[in-house]
């Protein structure tokens, strides 16, 4: 089963910018629609952003739009996540998730079935 790990979370300031890796040991992620996913305290998992095997991407949330953007890195087998301009709205537990029976972008959570275990970022002065 694929196993996924997200990395470059931690504490940040308003308004600083945040990169999140996503990668797999063993697999290479171009064979995956990979999405990135939120979820704060006492709310539920949301799409952050979307990437098909192809490279269409979406990006997810009115708020989210125009901040932030996500990329394949095939050299070193990593979906990358950079938001800009931080808010502490953006706090939350991220995770990177995998699909390989879409070849295309979904807000859905149940269409992916491969997760890492998530990591934090939380954005404050």
């Amino acid at each position: 089963q694929l196993q996924l790990v997200e990395s470059g979370g931690g504490l940040l300031q308003p308004g600083s910018s945040l990169s999140l890796s996503c990668t797999a040991s063993g697999s290479s992620l171009d064979s995956y629609t990979i999405g990135w996913f939120r979820q704060a305290p006492g709310k539920e998992r949301e799409p952050v952003a979307c990437i098909t095997r192809g490279g269409s991407y979406i990006n997810f949330g009115d708020a989210q739009k125009g901040r932030q953007t996500i990329s394949r890195d095939q050299a070193k087998n990593t979906v990358d996540l950079r938001i800009n301009r931080l808010e502490p709205d953006d706090t939350a537990l991220y995770y990177c998730a995998a699909s390989s029976r879409n070849t295309y972008c979904t807000p859905n959570p149940s269409d992916f079935e491969a997760w890492g275990q998530g990591t934090q970022v939380t954005v404050s002065s």
